[in-house]
């Protein structure tokens, strides 16, 4: 190995948790290379998070046409322009690279642009876009490789050329008929994005409800707002065969309680995601896997083998951006000589559906399965009298007490700004402090936080029957 490059450290895959540790570490003045195959700065910048939510708010523009004439605005000759989205979404992707590169350049930190096995431990080689290779060597590695679409292997599907979310954001015309695999999260967003440009959308889900983790309460307020929307919801039923071609014509043959079949223009799979960690040498490096196929890590997100951490998605982490952003913390605090973890954090996620389904800390479901005894206060989104003026009424949100004290262990909120409303509760959680302190709050009128002020005041006294 005469060609051998020694590094600090090396990093395999530039998403959100790998490249906060290059830029932080290379700062710091140790070497440090990013090796990134494809998406400068992952799949959050480029395919994922942020183009989503970019398409879903051109949808939520285009929803407000429809409805135009509810706010006294006409909405004659209104037509969606799909490659107009699609290149507005371009724009804001093109300027998050920029942004990137301009860090690593800032940081320090080498971007090496190629796809990354191991030959050996701590030993990564290279392949070159030019066709060479370079054979790289970190004291410490960084494996940072996220996850991608899982497409279930039933027959003809592959031969459909489905899309995924990739290229489903990449459409430039609206589909005619939109068939969605999936009642998850990814589907609903997506479903929803495409019906409200035009398209018409029917869901096909295995389960007996849509987000079936999730409480009964909730897939029910997302049926009924597939209903409002338009769109057609199929539970209880499994694909077994696929006909056609996605952006043609596709049939799917469907079984479950009777055996059914569905015909579309396009085919989108939203049925989970799987880790990028096959071919890439990991035996070689010692790094063992989970019977899912993602790393091995413990509570330090340290892998089996020394000096090697797993962050993200391919660590099995809860595959949000945010707490892959926290896994990079954990790991930099860990090499500084800190003692981090994972252990007891918490996960806060929201699903950018409109109304939007915001959570934090335990569900009923999850609170009833672990036998945690709870007061439950509920109330509709109406209460937050700010919904009215939006005209954005539909929904709820409700928290979770702890039965003896007065400690908040849960709050989920399906409305307008959510994932707003539920910062608030999460710092109030984070702090320690009783549910009083935002019961007994002055927050600004009329807000949505407002609502918070109902919320809790409607919890029962502790030890009441």
């Amino acid at each position: 190995m005469s060609d051998l490059e020694e590094y600090d450290v090396l990093v395999l895959g530039s998403g959100e948790g790998g490249k906060y540790i290059a830029w932080t570490l290379a700062k710091q003045n140790q070497r440090v290379a990013v090796i990134e195959r494809k998406y400068i700065g992952g799949s959050c910048p480029n395919i994922a998070c942020l183009p989503s939510k970019n398409i879903i708010h051109s949808a939520k523009v285009a929803s407000y046409f429809w409805r135009g004439q509810e706010f006294g605005i006409t909405k004659d000759n209104c037509k969606i322009h799909m490659s107009a989205v699609r290149d507005r979404k371009r724009q804001m992707v093109d300027g998050l690279v920029e942004m990137h590169l301009d860090n690593f350049k800032k940081s320090g930190a080498e971007l090496i642009a190629g796809s990354g096995k191991f030959i050996a431990q701590k030993t990564i080689e290279v392949s070159l876009s030019d066709g060479s290779k370079r054979i790289l060597r970190g004291d410490k590695i960084i494996l940072s490789t996220g996850t991608r679409a899982k497409i279930d292997l039933v027959p003809g599907i592959i031969e459909a050329s489905p899309l995924t979310h990739i290229e489903a954001l990449e459409l430039d015309q609206v589909p005619e008929h939109l068939l969605v695999i999936g009642g998850g999260y990814i589907g609903l967003e997506l479903a929803q994005a495409m019906r409200r440009f035009g398209s018409r959308v029917t869901m096909i889900e295995r389960n007996g409800r849509l987000a079936h983790r999730e409480d009964e309460d909730v897939s029910e307020g997302l049926h009924e707002m597939c209903r409002n929307e338009g769109i057609d919801i199929i539970t209880n039923q499994r694909v077994q065969k696929v006909e056609g071609k996605s952006g043609e014509k596709v049939k799917l043959y469907l079984s479950g309680a009777s055996e059914t079949t569905v015909e579309g223009s396009h085919l989108l799979v939203a049925t989970g995601r799987i880790p990028n960690t096959q071919g890439i040498g990991l035996e070689l490096a010692k790094v063992e896997l989970t019977e899912k196929g993602y790393i091995k890590v413990n509570e330090r997100l340290e892998t089996t083998a020394p000096n090697v951490w797993a962050v993200g998605d391919c660590a099995g982490s809860p595959h949000f951006t945010h707490i892959a952003f926290d896994d990079f913390r954990v790991v930099v605090n860990n090499i500084l000589g800190g003692n981090r973890s994972t252990t007891g954090r918490q996960v806060p996620f929201c699903l950018f559906t409109d109304p939007e389904l915001a959570r934090i800390g335990l569900s009923e479901t999850e609170a009833k399965a672990k036998k945690i005894p709870y007061r439950l206060a509920k109330i509709p989104m109406t209460a937050a009298l700010r919904t009215r003026t939006l005209s954005e009424t539909s929904g709820f949100m409700k928290a979770l007490i702890d039965a003896k004290s007065d400690r908040i262990i849960g709050f989920t909120a399906f409305g307008v700004g959510a994932g707003e409303i539920m910062g608030a509760v999460q710092i109030a959680m984070l702090a320690g402090q009783p549910y009083t302190i935002l019961r007994d709050a002055i927050f600004t009128h009329p807000t949505l936080l407002e609502g918070l002020i109902p919320l809790f005041t409607a919890v029962p006294r502790a030890n009441s029957s």
